[in-house]
């Protein structure tokens, strides 16, 4: 994502600042110079961000239990927090189509709720617009751009490499649908691109209640028949 934004601020007809921020939340074995020698390497402004999210997580989840969803609202607070403090406005988050088609049937699956990651939200108390770059992009070619470009890699030992995630199940099954019918994943995130509210079933965006025949149409089609 890095990348591509430092492209565009090159031939972007905008002009825009970028500040790479990363968060050490320190985790056992973290590799915490890895991120700032490449930063440095590249001349570009950093911040990291150290806060000890991992043992508030550890304490508060129940063992063999799910933290991602602790340690997302924990993580994502932070960098709101931080974002303040140094005047940013847009928060660039890395999320790709992959990742919002896997949200869009963890929330249906689990919290029986049709909502996934749009490529730009305003945060609840508006103090920032999160933005993803990458959301149109799937996920197997920024693998192999981030392949062919070497990026350093740093892995998660929090959610990584928890067995069961529910995540991961998704994941497996959309991977699945994949290899069954190509093109399937691209096809559900055009379906979040063109809702048709009035063909679901929730009252607060489509108005059944006061949903009436059209009576000008009702007479026509009873002039036709008496013909």
């Amino acid at each position: 994502m890095l990348d591509v934004l430092m492209h565009l601020q090159k031939v972007a007809p905008i002009k825009f600042e970028i500040v790479a921020v990363n968060m050490d939340q320190k985790q056992p074995g973290f590799p915490e110079h890895v991120l700032p020698a490449y930063l440095k390497e590249l001349g570009i402004e950093y911040h990291i961000v150290e806060k000890d999210t991992y043992s508030v997580v550890k304490e508060l989840i129940p063992e063999g239990k799910t933290t991602c969803s602790l340690c997302s609202r924990l993580r994502r607070g932070t960098l709101y927090t931080f974002a303040d403090e140094i005047g940013a406005t847009k928060m660039a988050l890395g999320h790709h189509r992959d990742d919002i088609v896997e949200t869009f049937f963890l929330n249906m699956f689990f919290n029986g709720s049709l909502k996934a990651m749009p490529p730009k939200l305003r945060a609840d108390d508006g103090r920032n617009v999160v933005i993803r770059p990458l959301a149109y992009c799937n996920e197997k070619d920024i693998q192999a751009y981030s392949d062919f470009k070497q990026f350093p890699i740093i892995p998660c030992n929090l959610c990584g490499s928890q067995e069961n995630l529910q995540r991961q199940v998704v994941k497996e099954m959309l991977q699945d649908w994949e290899r069954k019918t190509p093109g399937r994943t691209e096809s559900i995130f055009r379906s979040l691109q063109n809702v048709i509210p009035s063909q679901l079933a929730d009252r607060n965006l489509f108005d059944f209640t006061s949903l009436k025949i059209d009576e000008s149409a009702a007479s026509r089609f009873v002039n036709v028949v008496n013909l």
